[in-house]
């Protein structure tokens, strides 16, 4: 049994993966350091890193509205965002208001996008084990209010984006925190998106893998 804080996580030997016969003898044979989850730590590697993807997914292109939404510091930002960019996970958009400079937005590549299923695995987790069962964002779909969820898979299923994505305010969540923190809060999130300024409302395929 490992003790997370207020969450308890039960580990069974017998949901271990298998290796295929000639990769049995773990000291015959290694990757170095090539292996593909190594790697994404490597690029993920800071909090400020994770959370600047996070809050792509959620909309936020502009520097100045990572800094607030994440709550660190300017430099901290930049360095995730040239770290991110360097790596192919974000792009840089440029932008003019009128009577200012021209400065960059920031919005997800392909590649970028291909990291919804890492995250949403990790909200998942998270709202399994780390929330006492409350958590305060629900991740629905859009036509039918149906939870979304993840899950490893081998029948095919078909993939979404994260433009098609419904964020609620968990109801239940809102009681235990009272009425203060909702006068800060919204059920919908509107976001500044890859196609301009709209609600982030819509993910089909409820229930089915990402």
């Amino acid at each position: 049994m490992i003790l997370l804080g207020n969450a308890s996580v039960s580990y069974n030997v017998r949901v271990a993966m298998k290796f295929e016969e000639r990769l049995c003898d773990r000291d015959a044979w290694s990757i170095g350091d090539g292996c593909s989850a190594e790697r994404v730590l490597d690029l993920l590697s800071t909090k400020t890193v994770f959370l600047v993807v996070r809050e792509s997914f959620y909309g936020v292109t502009r520097f100045e509205d990572f800094v607030t939404r994440i709550g660190t510091s300017a430099p901290a930002v930049s360095r995730a965002l040239k770290q991110l960019e360097a790596a192919g996970i974000v792009v840089r958009t440029p932008y003019r208001e009128p009577g200012r400079r021209a400065r960059d937005e920031y919005r997800l590549t392909a590649a970028g996008e291909d990291l919804l299923p890492v995250f949403m695995s990790l909200m998942q987790w998270g709202d399994k084990h780390l929330q006492d069962g409350c958590p305060p964002l629900l991740f629905v779909e859009t036509d039918t209010g149906r939870p979304v969820r993840v899950r490893v898979s081998a029948d095919p299923t078909p993939e979404t984006t994260s433009d098609h994505i419904e964020i609620r305010l968990n109801r239940a969540w809102r009681r235990d925190q009272g009425a203060s923190p909702m006068n800060r809060c919204r059920s919908t999130v509107t976001t500044e998106g890859r196609y301009g300024r709209r609600p982030r409302r819509r993910w089909p395929g409820g229930g089915a893998a990402v």
